[in-house]
């Protein structure tokens, strides 16, 4: 009898987020949509045996048996994906690598792997599998520029079933659309997959939740009003289900009255947005300047009172942030009760616009990849030293997830999702009161 063929479909993690040595604990993981559909992609004929492996739950397996293993990589876990890209090849299996990084960086990952895939796999994974079976496998894989998610046979629903639940807050995980209309200076997307947003079809989304028997959804969209035409349609399909969602927005979400309606019957219940500053000055200097600090707490009440939990998210290290910044975005995600507030550092991802800056005013002070997570410095800020930007970060983070903080937060936010709320603090307090393990690396702060 023929040996099967064999496929190993790993997310690997740097080392702020691996099990056991990370700190993310398990309030705050929710299942991956990426290898599940690749899963669901490859093609029946080929009668494959496929196996997922996350590092962010579990440890992998010392041996793996697969003729070919395929990686989707971000920035910070693309040092971890070359290290087991040559174990792999090592042993003789052969390596695919894709992701945001990879296409990011395609010539770079090619130094590693037997073939790396660009853009979005849903047409060139099937075709890469036929080619391997056939010793036709190609070096590079490329999304079409015809790509669309508006082909059915594109969309089987992910293999979630494939996953191990106990690792994971929820299974039920889904998208509608992917991509972003704006050009954030910061931001991987534009440059990665240019401006335009994708959109499935809305009955297939819907058939996706029902076929889950779910009446709690993530949508993992970037921007799930990019398209406000769109965002209308899908929420009102949403009211039927009586289901609660979370989700990301933008700031843009409280200006069209007709938009934010639906959003509350479809059951949104928690929204993930991107303030990223308080500063106008910030904001216009990064392109983002359709976010208005003005506006900020008027959305904020607006969104508290509709009984939706808000997951802030704010940056430090811009050039016009000083040390004075730190308590400045502390004082006001306290003030204005944000449920669930989170905290980077300027993180500028290679080939976006803020990279290439840094890079021509020669501020880059770090290359390591494994850095680049959004908690780190790998840059000389403008306004502060590394140090002052590294530890005022961690100080915000451990003082609004302090027990008082948490308390004057939080009890401006009872909703039906209360609970959970409570134990996504619980959870990022923790994850506050240890990045300091993480900071230091070969004795210096980088």
């Amino acid at each position: 009898m023929a040996k099967p063929f064999q496929i190993a479909l790993i997310s690997p993690k740097g080392p702020l987020y691996r099990h056991r040595t990370g700190i993310f604990q398990k309030d705050l993981r929710a299942a991956p949509l990426t290898l599940t559909t690749l899963a669901a992609l490859v093609p029946k004929d080929l009668e494959a045996e496929i196996k997922i492996y996350d590092e962010g739950i579990e440890d992998l397996p010392s041996r793996i048996e697969a003729d070919l293993v395929g990686m989707t990589v971000i920035t910070g876990s693309a040092p971890r994906s070359y290290e087991l890209t040559a174990k792999f090849k090592q042993e003789g299996k052969t390596v695919v690598l894709g992701g945001p990084h990879i296409t990011l960086l395609p010539e770079e990952a090619k130094r590693h792997a037997n073939s790396i895939v660009t853009g979005y796999a849903e047409e060139t994974w099937p075709e890469l599998l036929y080619d391997f079976k056939e010793g036709k496998l190609k070096e590079h894989y490329s999304m079409s520029p015809s790509f669309s998610l508006e082909k059915k046979e594109l969309l089987p629903f992910p293999r979630r079933d494939m996953l191990d639940q106990k690792g994971y807050k929820t299974l039920n995980t889904f998208e509608a659309t992917r991509g972003c209309i704006h050009s954030c200076e910061f931001c991987v997307v534009p440059v990665a997959w240019g401006r335009k947003p994708y959109q499935k079809p809305i009955e297939h989304v819907i058939e996706d939740i029902k076929q889950r028997k779910t009446k709690q959804v993530l949508f993992y969209d970037l921007n799930l009003i990019a398209d406000k035409d769109y965002a209308k349609e899908l929420f009102r399909a949403l009211i039927p289900l009586k289901i609660y969602w979370v989700g990301l927005s933008t700031t843009l979400i409280g200006r069209d009255d007709e938009l934010f309606d639906l959003l509350v019957r479809s059951g949104c219940k928690g929204l993930l947005i991107g303030f990223e500053s308080i500063s106008k000055t910030t904001l216009k200097s990064t392109k983002k300047s359709f976010n208005d600090p003005d506006g900020y707490a008027e959305l904020i009440r607006k969104l508290r009172r509709a009984g939706i939990i808000i997951n802030g998210t704010f940056v430090f290290g811009n050039d016009d942030d000083g040390t004075e910044s730190f308590d400045a975005v502390r004082d006001f995600v306290i003030e204005n009760k944000i449920g669930l507030p989170r905290f980077s550092i300027l993180t500028p991802f290679p080939g976006t616009g803020l990279y290439n800056r840094l890079e021509k005013e020669n501020r880059i002070i770090s290359k390591d990849w494994s850095r680049y997570d959004g908690q780190h410095v790998v840059f000389q800020p403008n306004k502060m030293s590394v140090e002052e930007l590294q530890f005022g970060h961690e100080r915000v983070w451990k003082e609004v997830y302090s027990w008082k903080g948490i308390g004057k937060r939080v009890m401006g936010n009872f909703t039906m999702i209360f609970p959970i709320v409570l134990a996504a603090n619980s959870a990022y307090r923790y994850y506050a009161h240890n990045l300091s393990r993480f900071y230091t690396c070969r004795g210096g702060i980088v």
